[in-house]
């Protein structure tokens, strides 16, 4: 009667309080209920969502060196490197494995192949099943990863970071409350409550969380959903030894309840060594020992390698398998003898047995492939990163501060050199300077403010879209929609300043001319450096495409060079040049409404009016709108490539 009346109130959404008062935990991330220890942990999974991983006959290779530009190819180099040998193996729901082995064992390749992610050009043979069932990618719609690599967005604290994982990785059903019950049980699981509203900070740049409390946030964001299977690369790197016994001890309570759990671990210490149900010990890429933990020491002694008393089990297996410098071969050796021995013990059991473990009755096995990697709706993944994206901007000083300074401090540089322009001959020539400099200006300084957004947060993004926790085009939206008001605002105190100590043309409908066509180039240039942000891997990069990239479309702005003197073969350069639609549309709100220009005695050839200004200047009047379409269809142009980029790169991952 109590489960039912437990299962009814989870599926309504409301937790059910437990007798001391806490609340019960539901699937998929609603508030777990105490062990009995004063850690909360997470409830029992139903049958139908425990997983059985089982993977067989693993063969990862990597292409063949080849030779070097300055050295021959050797017979080695023209053979592909084989990572994984052959390996096979079973992990039960409710157990928590420990995949153990020296560096350049394959732990790290075997966890990319069970993820399938980070695969690059590596070459893989063999099947991985979950529940008797082949998975591949989709294995990420029933999986969390804890990765060894912190990263994470510094400007938020603990606990908004762990909110915008709960909105975006819990199931669309749970209720909002609920998910935020849930993000105060882990902070509370993980020891994170001194530092819950405290900002994560980034590494070398500006100071937050310490490595340890990074470490365990890392972990609580994917202990968050409940996961029925998880993965964790190193998830005790960086830890001291009391810290790491704990995160293992939490993953051990996770399992117990109905979990599968695998991660790798590098020479824990003995206490952390016994946590774990089973081990798989990895050398040269091949299978050394995986079964019982309690076992593994008598099958290390049954082939002549017995653990001395008093000595940590984990570092008795790591030296032994390890390939040490000056005895490789002799090393190589012990390595095949024990692997040989285990794969002739595992062939030898009781066939019974064997077979049995070969056919599980598995029960109702889902198609994993009709899950959306997307736990949230797309309306939800909106708000949530439209939530954070504006939390970076309001919190970063240098979106804040640098680029409103910039503004204030070019506009009055501009307005001094050019204060109050007397409209003469030589006045004619300062004005169109002016405005061509407004322009590049506006240029250079939006193109490279935003150049280093996505190089930036690239491997978050990655990471993030790969767990299935937003789409592209919803993370591409709301970076450029939550900086607009920037890219509006700060043209408007920039011209401000500009238009009226330059002295140019003094109306006011002239002025919110000019100002809307400055925004335009402004919002045209952040475009063209998310184009260039999306295509670059790095941030250096990108800042070494932008300034090249600038200086032929400024060329053919109009101020260097003629409209009609351009050269034929160059003729596509100036469609394109963002400066050349901007400089006329300038020219002509400028120079149209004048009508007389003082000429200077001497001077043969007079230009009165602005509109023999702009006839000198191989404007016309009639292009206004033409350009004015134009630069709007490069705005929209560029932000689309960059979008189709990103997409690009996404899809890659």
């Amino acid at each position: 009667m109590e489960d039912a009346t437990e299962r009814t109130a989870l599926l309504s959404g409301s937790p059910k309080p437990a007798a001391n008062g806490s609340l019960s935990a539901g699937r998929n991330g609603s508030p777990a209920r105490p062990n009995g220890r004063g850690s909360p942990v997470p409830v029992a999974v139903g049958d139908r969502d425990r997983i059985t991983l089982r993977w067989a006959d693993i063969h990862v290779s990597a292409p063949a060196r080849g030779g070097g530009c300055c050295r021959k190819a050797k017979p080695e180099d023209l053979e592909p490197i084989h990572i994984l040998k052959g390996v096979s193996g079973t992990v039960e729901p409710g157990t928590l494995l420990a995949i153990m082995g020296a560096s350049g064992a394959g732990k790290s390749t075997l966890l990319n192949v069970l993820t399938y992610r980070n695969r690059g050009n590596l070459s893989v043979e063999g099947t991985v099943e979950v529940n008797g069932q082949p998975i591949g990618k989709d294995i990420t719609a029933v999986s969390a990863y804890v990765q060894q690599d912190d990263l994470f967005i510094g400007v938020l604290t603990v606990r908004e970071h762990l909110r915008f994982q709960a909105r975006l990785r819990m199931d669309k059903h749970i209720p909002h409350d609920v998910r935020m019950a849930r993000v105060e049980e882990v902070i509370i699981q993980m020891g994170l409550s001194k530092c819950a509203d405290t900002k994560i900070g980034t590494p070398g740049r500006k100071k937050g969380i310490s490595g340890g409390e990074m470490k365990r946030l890392a972990f609580a964001s994917e202990v968050l959903t409940n996961p029925p299977l998880m993965f964790c690369d190193e998830p005790t790197s960086g830890l001291d030894a009391f810290m790491a016994e704990s995160v293992v001890n939490t993953l051990q309570g996770v399992a117990n309840q109905g979990r599968t759990i695998l991660c790798t671990i590098h020479q824990p210490s003995s206490e952390t060594y016994a946590l774990f149900d089973q081990v798989l010990i990895m050398a040269e890429g091949r299978v050394a020992y995986m079964g019982p933990t309690s076992e593994v020491i008598d099958f290390f002694g049954s082939v002549g390698y017995a653990c001395p008393p008093a000595f940590n089990p984990a570092d008795f297996f790591i030296q032994t398998l390890a390939i040490r410098p000056g005895k490789e071969e002799k090393s190589r050796d012990r390595v095949e003898k024990i692997c040989d021995q285990f794969q002739e013990v595992r062939e030898n059991k009781d066939s019974k047995k064997q077979l049995a473990a070969n056919h599980v009755d598995y029960g109702v096995v889902e198609d994993y492939s009709s899950r959306s990697r997307y736990k949230a709706s797309w309306l939800q993944q909106f708000l949530a990163m439209m939530w954070r994206c504006h939390l970076q901007n309001t919190r970063d000083p240098m979106i804040m501060g640098v680029r409103t300074g910039q503004a204030i401090f070019v506009g009055l540089l501009v307005g001094i050199v050019y204060l109050q322009i007397e409209y003469n001959q030589d006045g004619i020539l300062n004005i169109n300077g002016a405005l061509f400099l407004m322009l590049t200006n506006i240029a250079f300084s939006h193109i490279f403010s935003v150049i280093n957004v996505f190089p930036a947060e690239l491997p978050i993004f990655r990471r993030e879209h790969g767990n299935g926790m937003y789409r592209t085009d919803v993370y591409f939206l709301c970076k450029t929609i939550a900086e607009l008001p920037y890219f509006i605002v700060l043209p408007l105190g920039f011209t401000a300043i500009c238009y009226w100590m330059v002295g140019l043309y003094a109306g006011w409908q002239e002025f919110l001319i000019c100002y809307a066509i400055i925004t335009i180039t402004a919002n045209v240039s952040v475009s063209a450096g998310y184009m260039v942000s999306t295509i670059s891997p790095s941030v250096d990069v990108a800042m070494a495409i932008a300034a090249p990239m600038l200086i032929p479309l400024m060329l053919f702005g109009g101020f260097f060079l003629k409209a009609n003197s351009v050269p034929v073969y160059f003729i596509w350069l100036e469609y394109i040049s963002w400066f050349k639609y901007s400089n006329e549309l300038l020219c002509i709100n400028q120079w149209s409404p004048v009508v007389n220009i003082t000429c200077t005695e001497g001077i043969p050839f007079c230009l009165e009016t602005g509109k023999d200004v702009l006839a000198n200047l191989s404007y016309d009047e009639d292009n206004f709108y033409v350009d004015l379409y134009a630069l709007i269809g490069l705005m929209v142009g560029f932000r689309l490539l960059s979008f189709i980029f990103l997409l690009i790169r996404s899809w890659k991952d």
